[in-house]
This record gives structure tokens, sequence and C-alpha cells, in this order.
């Protein structure tokens, strides 16, 4: 595994592993081994959840990164959420999407399922005409996070 290096502002919330850890100072560290984490606005807290994109998302956050007893817990509950939007919505790209993020969430990728269920959230704001108040993205644009080579990571 090659070396992840974050940088975290003042204020900002990591969890790892369960753990959450807020950062007093602005900080760089580097994770030399697998973890499960996410930080700053890739974390919704409870009162987010409030739309079912967002319920699935919250219980897949729940599934990768609570601890041990809430993580299986947590897939069940986007299990129940996903078949629940996946026999209301109308759009085969959706459908399939959260296809992908359960098989992912299952193989125990939880972080691609967050990525996957993001892109719904972004649909699901679209169709009911609300504004986006999505968190940081997940991913390529992620700009606070680097490989040990100094490469962006994903």
């Amino acid at each position: 595994m090659s070396n992840l290096v974050l940088e975290l502002r003042q204020g900002e919330v990591m969890i790892v592993n369960g753990a959450p850890i807020r950062f007093r100072t602005r900080s760089r560290i580097e994770l030399t081994a697998r973890a499960r984490f996410l930080f700053g606005k890739q974390i919704m807290a409870p009162d987010q959840a409030d739309s079912p994109a967002r319920r699935i998302y919250f219980a897949l956050q729940t599934a990768y990164i609570g601890t041990e007893p809430e993580r299986e817990g947590g897939l069940d509950a986007a299990r129940h959420f996903i078949a629940d939007f996946s026999d209301a919505t109308t759009s085969d790209l959706v459908r399939l999407m959260l296809n992908q993020a359960l098989i992912a969430a299952e193989e125990d990728d939880c972080y691609q399922a967050l990525k996957l269920i993001r892109r719904i959230i972004q649909h699901e704001d679209a169709v009911v005409g609300k504004t986006p108040d999505l968190p940081h993205p997940i991913g390529k644009n992620d700009c606070h996070a680097t490989l040990e080579s100094g490469q962006p990571s994903l």
C-alpha cells in the first residue's frame, strides 16, 4: 500500500476506524496502513440524512467508519434503503448505480459505494429542485489527500 498524506484544517474532523478526531491546528498526517476513514465535509451528520439518497449515504457511512458493532447494522440499513429507492425510481441509470454501490459495500468497498451514492444525491437534488448542499467530494477532486509521492489520491 502507498502511504496516504492528508492535510487537515484547524477544526476539521476525521473519523478513523470509528474514532472521531478533531484537529486543533492545521495538520499534515500520513496514513501508513490501511484504515477506514472520512474527513471534513465527507462526513454526514445524522440530521443531514433527510432524503432517501442521503439515508443510503448515512447507512453506508456507518457501514464504512462505524464501530465494529455498528457496521453490520449500517449495511443492513443500506440494503433496505437501496431496495426502496430502486423500487421508487424511474431511472435505469440510478438503479444500476444503486446496484453497483450495494455490490461494492458488500465487498467491503464502502468508500467506492459512498462515491456512487454522492452522484445519486446530486441526481435526487436535481429531480426535486433542491439546492445542492453536498459536502466536499470524495475521490479525484479531493484536494487534500495525496499519495506519498505527492500525487493526488484516486
